[in-house]
C-alpha cells in the first residue's frame, strides 16, 4: 500500500553521507519515505566517487532478491570517469527494517519517490548534469518505467539494462497459475506464491557453493525470499505496461547473456548462461522501448553480466563504454544515433 499520509518536510529529510556498513570504501545515506502499512520506509542510497573529479553520474538499481554489493562495478564506473551512486530500494538490503515484508510491493511506482530522491541529490548538491540510469532484472524493468513516466526522466541521459525482466520466465501451464494470482492478488496481495527462485544461480555466484562472490546471503538468500499474490501483480501490471511499447526519450542499452538454461539444480552450465530470465523476451521486447535501443548479446554471459567469468564481464565492460562513448554527445545534444 501507497501511503498518502503527509508528514512534515524536515521528518523526512535524508541523513547526511557517512562510512556506508556494507562495503569498505563506499559511502551512504538513507533517504526516508512517507510511511506504508508496515510502518516507516526508507531507501539507501551508497556512493564512491572517482579519484578524478568527474562530470558524469550513473545510479544502479539492483534485482530482486538482490542489493548493491558489487564493488567491482563501481570501480569500472570510476575508472572511466563516473561517480558511482547505486539505490538499494525499499525493503531490500540496507533499507530492510525490521517488521517489514522483505522486497515487497504492490505497484513498481512506489519506487519512484526515491529514484525522484537519489536524483534530486545526485543533480542538485552533488553537481552531476550527465546522469546515466543502470538497471538489472527487476531494477531493469523498473527503470525502463521509469524513464519513460518518471517525474525526474529528463534528467535521465543514457539507460543501461543488465538483463532486463520484461517478461515472465515460466512454462504455459505456470503462467496460467500465474495468471491466477494476478488475479487473486488484487483481492488477497498478501497470499504467498508457491514459486520461489531456484538455488542454481545464487549458488553459482557466491563463494561458498561454486562462484567468486561474497555477498550477504541475509538480504540475497540462495532460494530468494517469499514473493506475494500482490508482489506478482505490481511485476506483470508493469511488464504488460512496458511491453505496450514505452517512449524513452534517451538512447538505451539492453544487454544479456547469449542463451538461457532451465535449471534447478547447479550445473557447470550455470555459469555460461542466463538461468533467471529468458533472454528472447530481452530481444522481443527491448526494440519497443524507444527510438535509440541498441541490443548487444554477451557470449557465457550470466542473469547478471557483471557477475560473469572474469573475461565474460571485461567484455561487458568493453561493449558498455564504448556505446556510452558514442552516444554521449547525442544524449547530451537529443540527435539520434547512428
Amino acid at each position: 500500500m501507497i501511503s498518502t499520509t503527509r508528514e512534515p518536510a524536515s521528518d523526512r529529510s535524508p541523513t547526511p553521507w557517512a562510512a556506508d556498513g556494507a562495503l569498505a570504501g563506499f559511502e551512504a545515506r538513507t533517504l526516508n519515505m512517507p510511511p506504508d502499512d508496515e510502518g516507516p520506509v526508507v531507501a539507501t542510497l551508497v556512493r564512491r566517487r572517482a579519484a578524478v573529479p568527474a562530470g558524469r553520474a550513473v545510479l544502479y538499481l539492483h534485482g530482486f532478491s538482490d542489493y548493491f554489493f558489487q564493488a567491482h562495478l563501481a570501480t569500472a564506473y570510476n575508472a572511466n570517469g563516473y561517480d558511482f551512486y547505486a539505490l538499494d530500494l525499499r525493503k531490500y538490503g540496507r533499507s530492510l527494517r525490521p517488521g517489514q515484508t522483505p522486497n515487497y510491493c504492490t505497484d513498481l511506482r512506489a519506487y519512484y519517490a526515491e529514484l525522484d530522491a537519489a536524483i534530486a541529490i545526485i543533480s542538485g548538491e552533488e553537481g552531476h548534469r550527465w546522469l546515466l540510469l543502470n538497471g538489472h532484472s527487476t531494477g531493469g524493468l523498473i527503470a525502463a518505467l521509469y524513464a519513460h513516466a518518471g517525474q525526474r526522466r529528463g534528467q535521465i541521459k543514457a539507460l543501461f539494462l543488465n538483463s532486463p525482466f520484461f517478461d515472465l520466465n515460466l512454462p504455459w501451464f505456470k503462467r496460467l497459475l500465474a495468471r491466477l494470482y494476478v488475479l487473486l492478488g488484487a483481492r488477497f496481495p498478501r497470499l504467498p506464491l508457491r514459486e520461489d527462485l531456484a538455488p542454481a544461480y545464487t549458488e553459482s555466484l557466491h563463494r561458498n557453493y561454486h562462484g567468486e562472490w561474497e555477498f550477504n546471503l541475509a538480504w540475497k538468500p540462495v532460494v530468494g525470499f517469499q514473493s506475494y499474490a500482490g508482489w506478482l501483480r505490481a511485476i506483470v501490471a508493469g511488464q504488460r505496461r512496458l511491453q505496450a511499447g514505452l517512449a524513452i526519450a534517451c538512447p538505451v542499452l539492453v544487454m544479456h547473456a547469449a542463451r538461457s538454461l532451465n535449471a534447478r539444480r547447479w550445473n557447470e552450465g550455470c555459469m555460461h548462461a542466463d538461468v533467471v530470465l529468458n533472454v528472447a523476451h530481452m530481444r522481443r521486447f527491448g526494440p519497443g522501448l524507444g527510438r535509440h535501443v541498441t541490443l548487444i548479446a554477451i557470449e557465457d554471459g550470466m542473469h547478471d553480466l557483471v557477475l560473469s567469468a572474469a573475461p565474460v564481464r571485461e567484455r561487458v565492460f568493453a561493449e558498455l563504454f564504448a556505446w556510452l562513448e558514442r552516444i554521449e554527445p547525442r544524449a547530451l545534444t537529443g540527435l539520434p544515433d547512428s
